[in-house]
């Protein structure tokens, strides 16, 4: 079964399980996904399954890759692993006012530094920082450049403190709670992320895992829910082969083309045959369907 199931995964699954879940009621083995969510956030969870996988590079490649998310945040405390899951490792009950709150964050847009928290997938000598920091070590992150397109408060719901937030792929949403806390001389964590977007796979196109689970269980059509192999490929140029030539490049062979040099979706008619390669005037094909 090859294709796309634009997930909207529930709080306290891991990305990776809620990947098998899915392959397994779509009955392949082969599975990945787009942009690892944490265990506590929701939101779009972009899953491959069979010959859909092989586009993943392509994808986090060629096209777009920014992401949105809403998050919130309770000032007053930190945690271990900067969300509302963790253990708490500073209090100090301090809650700044909204315009301290607004005025500081046009300094977290652009291109910034941020430092991830320790409770992420950050190698660290050879090993996952979270692996380090659940055995009781403080591993010492490094900084890394990250880009924020848009930051913006949306107000305030009983203690939570709601942003949303157009970023880079990359982009940690916790650390970037924490660091508008500090600017403001406090500290928070953050008790909601959920990504509504990243590229073009948006929540609205995206279903729940209980519930094709359920319609799976009571023999309900999960396939209306199956987008095609190449979706989200948009940002990459079309190229169409004939009948004549399109059983050789499906086989590896190389394909004279009068035509501009760079990476394309190459399509029979309305069948996508998968991704080439044109160079001098010869397609030669890169993940073939």
């Amino acid at each position: 079964m090859d294709g796309w199931i634009i997930l909207d995964k529930a709080s306290g699954v891991f990305s990776k399980s809620a990947a098998s879940r899915v392959a397994r009621i779509f009955s392949t083995k082969k599975n990945g996904h787009i942009g690892t969510l944490d265990p506590m956030a929701t939101g779009v969870l972009p899953i491959a399954l069979g010959n859909a996988t092989k586009m993943i590079p392509f994808l986090e490649e060629f096209c777009p890759r920014d992401k949105e998310y809403l998050f919130s945040l309770q000032f007053g405390f930190e945690t271990d692993t900067l969300d509302i899951t963790g253990n708490i490792t500073v209090r100090d009950d301090f809650v700044p006012d909204s315009e301290q709150v607004k005025s500081v964050l046009s300094k977290f847009i652009g291109h910034i530094t941020q430092v991830p928290p320790a409770f992420s997938a950050v190698h660290i000598d050879g090993r996952r920082a979270y692996e380090l920091a659940r055995k009781g070590y403080a591993p010492e992150m490094p900084p890394r450049n990250v880009d924020i397109y848009e930051l913006e408060f949306l107000g305030i719901t009983d203690k939570s403190w709601q942003f949303r937030v157009r970023c880079a792929a990359g982009t940690y949403v916790r650390s970037l709670g924490r660091d508008i806390a500090l600017a403001c001389g406090a500290h928070a964590t953050v008790d909601m992320i959920r990504r509504t977007r990243t590229g073009c796979f948006t929540i609205e196109n995206a279903v729940k895992l209980d519930f094709l689970e359920n319609l799976f269980n009571n023999s309900g059509d999960a396939m209306q829910y199956l987008a095609s192999v190449d979706s989200g490929l948009g940002g990459i140029p079309v190229l169409n082969l004939t009948d004549k030539v399109v059983g050789l490049y499906k086989n590896g062979g190389f394909i004279d083309w009068n035509g501009a040099d760079g990476i394309y979706r190459v399509y029979s008619g309305k069948d996508f045959v998968g991704i080439g390669a044109v160079s001098g005037g010869v397609l030669r094909p890169k993940r073939t369907i």
